[in-house]
């Protein structure tokens, strides 16, 4: 007879095979209802843990996966660094994969991980909604995400304010004068994206000012979409006077768009950035942008995949970091 899998407990139960596996690693963090679900389901398939798995996974390598979204952001390289230096103090490796915001590409990596029985994975999901990590959780595989949360699992995760900071920037260009403020948003499936976006809404509600439609744009997270998306503001009949735009990549294609129309910052049009790593603006200096503790959310991400791949039990952690908006001269209006 077929061995039967978490994943056959976890549709039988009705719930994910994360919470097969937390039910069955004594997790608290689950419900007593699903708790009894799964034990019912158990119960009534026979099924029982692979223990051969079991002792693979006991030794299995010490190297964790670190899955991020884009490679070419410089976020996520000073943030591996943190991951880096963790786990070499704890005498892992850490193998690094590009989704590139790729959801197919994404779930190849996470089966990779699993067939290579890493010890933990670190994962930047390329949606909210969209992104399985069932072939991990199946395997007993513990993840936490870092700078997006998921909502199709319960796990640990480490980010920063995202709501908080986007309507602090948003203030601050209210509070230099601004009252059409574009916004170049990034991915709204995932939850750093859609967070930005509800931040600069507040930010504009709590100022007073209307929320135009024509004033937010897409730019998702890529160079060319921050410059795309500044075009389409600068023409339109009644151009903004301020412009947020949402992540580090897209504020340099704005800058490009800017430079090459020939509008000036701050003077022409007050301008706010999220990322404080722009290395490929030869102006970074003068740009005000959110800066994000990044070295910290990696370094605190590490040490929590870290507590949860040596078996040590504790509730679902949700560690959520301050974000400080670092005013220069693009916004800054005399």
């Amino acid at each position: 007879m077929a061995q039967v899998t978490i994943r056959e407990v976890a549709r039988t139960a009705g719930v994910s095979p994360a919470t097969v596996s937390r039910v069955l690693n004594t997790s608290e963090t689950v419900s007593p209802d699903l708790k009894e679900r799964v034990l019912a389901a158990v119960r009534a398939l026979g099924y029982r843990p692979n223990s051969q798995a079991r002792s693979l996974r006991t030794r299995a390598t010490t190297v964790l996966g670190v899955i991020i979204s884009d490679i070419t952001n410089p976020f996520f390289t000073a943030m591996v660094r943190g991951v880096e230096d963790v786990a070499s103090a704890a005498g892992y490796s850490v193998v690094l994969a590009n989704a590139d915001e790729d959801l197919r590409k994404e779930q190849r990596y996470l089966e990779v991980a699993a067939a290579e029985r890493m010890a933990g994975v670190l994962l930047s999901p390329a949606s909210a909604t969209e992104t399985s990590i069932d072939v991990l959780a199946e395997r007993g595989i513990p993840v936490v995400t870092i700078d997006r949360r998921l909502k199709t699992a319960d796990v640990d995760w480490v980010m920063v304010d995202n709501h908080r900071a986007a309507k602090e920037a948003t203030l601050h260009l209210v509070e230099q004068g601004c009252r059409r403020i574009g916004f170049i948003a990034g991915r709204l499936g995932t939850t750093t994206g859609a967070g930005r976006l509800a931040g600069y809404r507040a930010g504009l509600r709590a100022a007073g000012l209307p929320s135009a439609r024509e004033l937010v744009v897409s730019g998702e997270f890529r160079i060319d979409g921050g410059r795309e998306a500044t075009e389409r503001l600068l023409a339109l009949p009644d151009r903004p006077d301020g412009l947020f735009v949402s992540n580090n990549l897209m504020t340099i294609g704005a800058v490009d768009a800017l430079d090459t129309a020939g509008v000036r910052f701050p003077d022409d049009i007050a301008l706010v950035g999220f990322d404080d790593m722009m290395p490929a603006l030869s102006l970074r200096s003068q740009i005000t942008a959110v800066s994000q503790p990044t070295y910290e959310i990696g370094r605190q991400a590490t040490e929590l995949l870290l507590r949860r791949v040596s078996g040590e039990p504790f509730p679902e952690r949700h560690i959520t970091l301050t974000a400080e908006l670092k005013v220069r001269e693009s916004s800054i209006r005399t």
